[in-house]
C-alpha cells in the first residue's frame, strides 16, 4: 500500500478531529436539561417515547440496547418520578405498554427547548459564513448516521 503524500488527506485524524468536536458538542448540550438529577439513559428512554411513541419493556430495552433488567430499573426509577406509565398491552395482556405521562412530556419539551437555546445562543456569535458551514456539516452528518 502507498504512503499517503502531501496531498492525501489523513481520514485517521479527520475522524479523530470530528469524533472529539463531535462528543464535545453532544456533552456541552447535554448539560442543558430540564431535570439536573436526571440520567442521559433516563432522558434518552423519555426523548425516544416522545419520538417514537408507546413502546414495551423489551421494544425500549432494544432501542437502547441495554438488557432488559437494566430497563427495567430506569423505567422503575422513571415511573417513580412520575415521567412514565405502564398499562397494559390491549392485544396481549401479558405485555406492558410504557409510555410518557403530561410530566414527562414536559421534561423532554423543557430540555430540548434549553439545548435549542444553548444552540442558538452560540450559533448567534457565529458569522453567516460559519453558520452556513454548520448548516451543511449538519446535513453531511445527518446522511452519515442514515446510513
Amino acid at each position: 500500500m502507498p504512503e499517503p503524500d502531501a496531498t492525501t488527506p489523513d481520514l485517521s485524524r479527520e475522524a479523530s478531529d470530528l469524533r472529539i468536536a463531535t462528543f464535545r458538542l453532544a456533552r456541552r448540550m447535554r448539560t442543558q436539561r430540564a431535570v439536573d438529577s436526571m440520567s442521559d439513559g433516563q432522558f434518552a428512554v423519555l426523548a425516544g417515547l416522545w419520538v417514537h411513541g408507546p413502546h414495551t419493556l423489551g421494544e425500549l430495552a432494544e432501542r437502547e440496547r441495554v438488557s432488559a433488567p437494566a430497563m427495567t430499573r430506569t423505567v422503575n426509577c422513571l415511573e417513580g418520578d412520575g415521567y412514565l406509565t405502564r398499562t397494559a398491552d390491549e392485544n396481549d395482556g401479558r405485555k406492558v405498554v410504557i409510555d410518557l405521562t403530561d410530566e414527562g412530556r414536559t421534561v423532554v419539551a423543557e430540555t430540548a427547548r434549553r439545548r435549542d437555546a444553548w444552540v442558538e445562543a452560540a450559533l448567534a456569535a457565529l458569522d453567516a459564513e460559519e453558520r452556513e458551514t454548520l448548516a451543511r456539516a449538519a446535513e453531511i452528518m445527518q446522511r452519515m448516521v442514515d446510513r
